[in-house]
């Protein structure tokens, strides 16, 4: 062999290094960027599944408390901008998610509302139907509460992901851009007040 082959070779080498490189950075960010959109997947549907208590829980508290019509329209109200406020789980930008975000919390503080006023009727919480709506609703924001933590952490991956080098530069020839967090509810930083 003489240099020339042999230059030939290393050259062609080094470009399938290169090109084996790429196809794997690639790949890579493929699969980091679809386990956000399943993450982001797993807690749309918990969020449905709050929505869909809601009507439940509004008709057997309904028909205890006839006199609470405001807060039970506060409820009303508050599921249906949660439910009209949809993302794309390939757009998860910062403002989109603080629009979820904000519609949602809306949501839970409109039911902690309700469930001060189910504390006036005894009869109420005693009510089997109520006490199971209740236990699911408890269940299913312990479930949100997962899975924004499990979203978290695939963000954090992929916007780790696309900042490494030399993945990063595949990362802007392909477009990828990071992933928005969800952030700390207003006035979580505030502790509660207990008064006796």
């Amino acid at each position: 062999m003489n240099k020339k082959t042999i230059s030939w070779i290393v050259v062609c080498g080094v470009i399938l290094l290169l090109v084996i490189m790429v196809v794997s950075s690639y790949n890579g960010l493929v699969k980091n960027d679809e386990a956000c959109y399943e993450q982001f997947s797993k807690l749309e549907s918990q969020y449905q599944r709050r929505m869909d208590l809601i009507p439940n829980l509004v008709n057997t508290v309904k028909g205890y408390s006839l006199h609470e019509k405001t807060t039970l329209e506060e409820v009303v109200a508050a599921r249906n901008q949660a439910n009209n406020t949809k993302i794309d789980g390939n757009n998860l930008t910062q403002e989109n998610i603080n629009r979820l975000q904000e519609s949602q919390a809306n949501l839970k503080s409109s039911l902690d509302r309700l469930m001060v006023v189910v504390e006036r009727y005894p009869d109420l919480k005693a009510n089997q139907n109520f006490l199971e709506l209740q236990s699911q609703l408890e269940g299913t924001e312990n479930r949100i509460a997962v899975e924004r933590q499990k979203f978290a952490e695939v963000v954090k991956k992929f916007n780790a992901q696309i900042r490494r080098f030399p993945t990063n530069i595949i990362a802007s020839m392909f477009s990828f851009e990071r992933k928005a967090y969800f952030e700390a509810d207003k006035g979580a930083e505030n502790a509660p007040k207990v008064e006796f």
